[in-house]
């Protein structure tokens, strides 16, 4: 079965990491059932298709697509391990701005993916296909609550890289306002292509178009986290009255 390399925009977060023979036998196998699985669940509907199906299509047993994938969700919504590493070790680089950690791994996936479109044959085809994946996901209950868990994850990720820096718990509110405002640059980032990839333009255009769109997000994020910029310095907490606060967040 002939498939597009989804998951070649994946392949730019990061360093890429040495592998033998066998690790690359294994990723090479875990693209193909995710490749297959994609064109598959865009031509039929997610629910249309069985893991069975998917499975033959490969010449592989249905319990070799679980080993690879836990569900049938991550076959098309598998979060990148890179990603997490990525977002882990940025946000944990003393005296790096969170917000700039962030843009830097949003960037390299944008980067990916405009690659990937321009390495098309058919570079409107492709982008009308990264577009019928958004909607698919946007219209399936069961995808839209596991990248609402995805979500959740990355949260957790940025969280606890922040608290460390803080000196503070992953629970506390300061990183956990601040890492979902983080994280929220993720959607913004996948609406504004699907956005940019409506009108025909050269993947240069919609990298430059996205990249743009979100920059505006984090200059306010970017803003609000004014206060919490110190870092595991010490700050005065809200007054204990209904009066008007301070300027800016209070940081601990």
């Amino acid at each position: 079965m002939s498939t597009v390399d989804w998951t070649g925009w994946r392949r730019q977060v990061g360093e890429p990491a040495p592998e033998g023979l066998r690790e690359r036998k294994k990723r090479l196998t875990r693209q193909r059932l995710s490749d297959t699985a994609t064109e598959m669940f865009l031509d039929h509907g997610f629910d249309g298709v069985r893991v069975a199906e998917i499975a033959q299509a490969c010449g592989v047993s249905e319990k070799t697509v679980f080993n690879y994938f836990p569900t049938k969700e991550s076959l098309i919504l598998d979060l990148d391990e890179a990603t997490m590493t990525a977002l882990r070790t940025g946000l944990a680089i003393p005296g790096r701005c969170p917000v700039d950690a962030v843009l830097r791994v949003l960037s390299d996936e944008l980067h990916g993916m405009t690659s990937w479109i321009a390495a098309q044959d058919d570079s409107g085809q492709a982008a009308a296909m990264i577009r019928r994946f958004r909607e698919l996901i946007r219209s399936t209950p069961s995808l839209r609550a596991y990248h609402r868990d995805m979500t959740d994850r990355l949260i957790g990720v940025a969280a606890e890289a922040l608290a460390k820096r803080t000196g503070m718990s992953p629970d506390d509110p300061e990183p956990q306002i601040a890492a979902t405002a983080l994280i929220g640059l993720w959607p913004i980032q996948f609406r504004s292509l699907g956005k940019h990839l409506k009108v025909v333009r050269a993947p240069e255009q919609v990298h430059k178009a996205v990249t743009a769109d979100v920059r505006r997000a984090a200059e306010l994020i970017e803003a609000g986290l004014a206060s919490f910029k110190a870092l595991g310095e010490p700050s005065t907490p809200l007054p204990a009255t209904h009066s008007e606060p301070e300027t800016g967040l209070p940081t601990r």
